[in-house]
């Protein structure tokens, strides 16, 4: 009989424990299902309340660049190579700025104070010439289509670069000893550079750089060669670790 009841006492506290652990068990379960439904709803928000703020400054943007919109238009068409010819004569009139600098020297002050003054003429001219050039008629549902997708991506590259600055400041707060050699290092190779080649020529060299990126990320160029890089570099890292073995 003691057996008995022994046994029958050690079965029920078996019995509330199981209960006591579902319970805590079903808590859990429910705890953790209500802190991924906020996390969720949290995030959701996030991501609304960014796409609302990208939209404005979208809309934002499209309103300031409206007088421009034939010109960015065309330059845009430019930049992404939508004719043969396109390339050759974007290298052209480059290369002629470049060699008119060359030929004038001027002093930095007067380099600065002249494009200076072509941008607040370019800022007072176009919007007032655009419209009379390529006809403020012809602006159709597409072009507006494209018009607000590039100042999207505007406004995406523009973030971006905000997004990297703060990186820059977080590492400067959390590892200052890495910002302060990452900074120095590539400051150090990038007066190395400039030391070993002509500023002018190595101003050329980026602004044509630069201006070809649109149309070589267009094209599949930047694509296929980045491809064929990272093959060579797998192929040299196979190589090296059969070398190992």
């Amino acid at each position: 009989m003691g057996g008995d009841k022994w046994g029958n006492g050690t079965s029920v506290g078996l019995l509330q424990g199981e209960k006591s652990c579902s319970g805590t068990l079903r808590w859990a379960l429910a705890f953790e299902g209500y802190c991924e439904v906020n996390i969720c709803r949290w995030g959701w928000r996030w991501w609304h309340s960014c796409l609302v703020l990208a939209a404005a400054e979208t809309a934002s943007l499209e309103e300031q660049l409206q007088g421009w919109g034939e010109v960015i238009l065309m330059t845009d068409k430019v930049l992404r190579w939508e004719r043969a010819w396109f390339p050759p004569a974007l290298m052209s009139v480059v290369s002629f700025c470049f060699l008119m600098i060359y030929y004038l020297d001027p002093s930095v002050l007067s380099g600065v104070s002249c494009f200076v003054m072509f941008i607040c003429l370019a800022d007072y001219l176009v919007p007032a010439l655009a419209p009379r050039i390529f006809g403020s008629n012809k602006w159709t549902t597409e072009q507006q289509q494209r018009f607000h997708e590039i100042c999207s991506n505007l406004v995406k590259s523009r973030r971006r670069i905000v997004g990297w600055w703060k990186r820059l400041f977080a590492l400067k707060e959390e590892k200052p000893k890495m910002y302060f050699m990452t900074m120095l290092c590539s400051l150090a190779v990038v007066a190395w550079i400039g030391q070993q080649v002509h500023n002018l020529f190595l101003t050329y060299l980026i602004v044509s750089f630069l201006l070809l990126f649109p149309g070589l990320n267009q094209h599949g160029i930047i694509t296929k060669y980045v491809g064929m890089a990272k093959r060579e570099v797998n192929k040299l890292l196979k190589h090296k670790e059969k070398k190992n073995e």
